[in-house]
This record gives C-alpha cells, sequence and structure tokens, in this order.
C-alpha cells in the first residue's frame, strides 16, 4: 500500500480512510483463541449446549478475537504514513461490543479518522473509529474510538 503524506491525512479527518476484507470467523480460529487465552466459555465451544442454554442458534466468537483483529484489519485499511517505521497500538477511549458474531461469519473493519496530531517526541498520534460489520447484518459487532502512534524516521520529521 502506498504512503500518504501528513498534510493529506489531515485533510482527511472525519471521512472515511479504509475497509478491511473479510476475515472468516470459524470455530477453529475461535477454539485456538479460547486455548490462547484460557477462557473456554461454553458460549464459543459447545455448539450443542449453546443451542439448549441460549438464545444463539451457535458458538461465539469472544469478543476479544474480535478486538484483536482491528490490528490486521488496520494493515489492509490504512496506508502507512510517509517515513511511518512501524504503528504501535496506544490504546482505547472506547469500545462497545453490540452484536455477537456466529461461528461461521464473515467480519471486517472499517475505519474512520478522527484526529491526528505530532506528539512532542515526532511521533504522530492517531486517534479512529473503527466499525467491525459482521457479513450480512445491519448491527455491527462492535465500535471502538482506537488511539494509535506512528513511528517516523528521523530523516522524514
Amino acid at each position: 500500500m502506498q504512503s500518504v503524506s501528513f498534510d493529506d491525512l489531515r485533510g482527511s479527518i472525519g471521512k472515511p480512510i479504509g475497509r478491511s476484507s473479510w476475515h472468516l470467523i470459524d470455530q477453529p480460529r475461535i477454539a485456538a483463541f479460547a486455548d490462547i487465552t484460557d477462557d473456554h466459555n461454553f458460549i464459543h465451544l459447545d455448539e450443542q449446549r449453546v443451542r439448549a442454554e441460549t438464545p444463539f442458534p451457535t458458538t461465539i466468537a469472544h469478543g476479544f478475537l474480535t478486538l484483536s483483529l482491528l490490528s490486521a484489519f488496520a494493515y489492509e485499511a490504512i496506508p502507512p504514513l510517509e517515513g511511518q517505521t512501524t504503528g504501535i497500538n496506544y490504546g482505547f477511549d472506547e469500545i462497545r461490543f453490540l452484536a455477537p458474531v456466529p461461528s461461521g461469519s464473515r467480519t471486517r473493519g472499517n475505519f474512520t479518522l478522527l484526529d491526528l496530531s505530532t506528539r512532542p517526541s515526532g511521533h504522530v498520534q492517531f486517534t479512529w473509529r473503527v466499525e467491525v460489520e459482521i457479513e450480512g447484518q445491519e448491527r455491527p459487532a462492535l465500535i471502538a474510538r482506537w488511539i494509535t502512534l506512528a513511528m517516523i524516521e528521523e530523516a522524514a520529521k
């Protein structure tokens, strides 16, 4: 993906910047996430019990699994800043899990730039509105206000 200038991005505040491709959230991915995080709640792993004891028709992804995909979505959807050597996660001002992601669903991230500024360190701070949509559903899986930093090579400062 081709890089963009600080000024071009500044002119895009309040506008959608990009959308990722669809990512499959299948049962093997959900089970692997359960193992990695030690979160083996039956709603993620036991389809028969889910159907018997919950309103869900199948297992659902962990909310934190959906959230963890933001980095992959961002890599696909957001062009790097000119001179950027890497980007890092700085945190969130808001995260809301609005709809469960059923096993077998596909999700993608939509990014709108809310703000950007240069920090005293020379790093560029971005604030994004992120919406993770579930294919075929009107309600998003989550919305977040995400803050990231772009590390800029010395020559570009």
